[in-house]
């Protein structure tokens, strides 16, 4: 029993180790790498919640350290790299801005604070989410280095390394993390149709974006999952 107590914490744990790495991968700007280690964190993230429950093992604690590990993997992370691209787009003359303006990025860090701190007392989000969850949110900002590399158009390119579009795009960040939207889960409680064809719908949408997108699918898809969400709170949701 006591060594069943400390699984669920140790992947906790593992999970900031992930953030970390990717704190120093980012700092080198390899954001390939850090992406990586920020998927690694937030599948360890699903699984430290599925042992606690399963060894029946749930406690204060392992509630507080999950969120001081996404604080770092799912917070600081993507906030770091939002910095980065700020700083990448700086004009280069414009000493003022180039220094201070790429710091505007840590409004996401502040953001995700924010909701991590609410999630953890909002009795609401038990089964479902309101407002963006952390770990996507950091996979969308994640992604955008990413688009930006390895997309073959001249347009995204243009958008993506625009620091008035980055300024947009971190505002509206910090904004549907904390925003009163309710999102369905990706969980599944009961195995038949009916009562998960969001979902499906969803997962086969997704991979569909993958398979033709590659990278530039990421950030659609989270756009694709709160769009979703508010038609069906909207028309279907009882």
């Amino acid at each position: 029993m006591t060594i069943k107590k400390h699984i669920p914490n140790l992947i906790t744990l593992l999970n900031l180790f992930c953030g970390c790495i990717a704190v120093v991968f980012v700092s080198q700007n390899n954001f390939l790498i850090a992406f990586y280690f920020v998927c690694l964190g937030i599948f360890l993230d699903f699984f430290d919640g599925f042992f606690a429950r399963l060894f029946k093992v749930s406690s204060p604690l392992g509630l507080q350290l999950d969120s001081l590990a996404d604080m770092v993997t799912s917070g600081v992370v993507p906030g770091y790299v939002m910095y980065s691209l700020f700083l990448k787009s700086a004009n280069p003359n414009d000493e003022i801005g180039s220094v201070f303006i790429p710091f505007l990025g840590f409004i996401i860090t502040l953001g995700s604070c924010y909701r991590l701190a609410n999630f953890n007392i909002d009795t609401r989000q038990t089964d479902s989410f309101i407002g963006l969850p952390t770990p996507a949110n950091a996979l969308f900002i994640l992604s955008l280095p990413l688009v930006i590399k390895y997309s073959d158009s001249l347009i995204v390119f243009g958008i993506l390394t625009n620091h008035w579009v980055l300024l947009a795009i971190t505002i509206c960040s910090a904004y549907i993390l904390n925003a009163e939207i309710p999102l369905f889960s990706l969980k599944v409680k009961k195995f038949n149709l009916n009562d998960n064809i969001l979902q499906i719908v969803f997962l086969l949408i997704s991979v569909v974006l993958v398979l033709l997108l590659n990278y530039l699918a990421i950030p659609l898809i989270i756009i694709f999952y709160v769009l979703l969400s508010v038609v069906n709170n909207k028309f279907f949701k009882k």
